[in-house]
């Protein structure tokens, strides 16, 4: 019997060999995008810096119309803009009229927040911190709850028009606004 396995053993490990490529836990990340400079939207808040005008310079947040209310000049659009083209919508506006070669600059002042789900201590809205990661998302929502899946989550994110659905890593990148979903475990 002994030598029947000596001489079947090493054939078995090589026929078997192929398979051990598909015990990947890696999971697919797709439809989510990750790259690009940050898009202001409702519920950021950013800091305007007028230079040469103390009194235009405060701190405003984007509405629901996706705009700064910005004296003088009024509502002005900035949803889906960097911060530099808010800037430049905003020196643009008070170049109309109101100052001559104004200086803006633009800054987030604070994020709008990210939603967490399903499998966890805490659901809900939780502070968005530059950075983030779905592994410290979960850990602001006080972490896994005991029969949550521990190696992916699916994150909603609007992207234009649509929202986009990717399952991903726990060491996935997330963005102001998104939905983290972690879903139960099948044991």
């Amino acid at each position: 019997m002994r030598e029947i396995l000596m001489r079947w053993l090493p054939i078995l490990i090589v026929a078997l060999m192929p398979l051990a490529g598909c015990a990947t836990t890696r999971p697919a990340t797709y439809l989510v995008e990750t790259k690009g400079p940050y898009q202001l939207d409702t519920g950021d808040s950013v800091r305007v810096t007028v230079y040469g005008d103390a009194e235009l310079s405060s701190t405003y947040r984007v509405d629901d119309a996706g705009s700064i209310a910005f004296p003088l000049v009024g509502p002005v659009q900035v949803r889906g803009t960097t911060t530099t083209g808010a800037a430049a919508r905003l020196a643009a506006a008070l170049s109309n009229g109101f100052m001559r070669n104004p200086n803006v600059a633009v800054e987030v002042a604070e994020y709008r927040p990210f939603f967490i789900q399903g499998e966890i201590a805490n659901a809900g809205q939780f502070p968005y911190v530059y950075g983030m990661t779905v592994r410290a998302a979960i850990s602001t929502a006080g972490g896994f709850s005991d029969t949550a899946n521990r190696d992916t989550a699916v994150v909603y994110r609007r992207q234009g028009n649509e929202m986009a659905k990717g399952v991903v890593g726990l060491d996935f990148p997330i963005f102001p606004g998104d939905t983290i979903v972690i879903e139960e475990r099948w044991f």
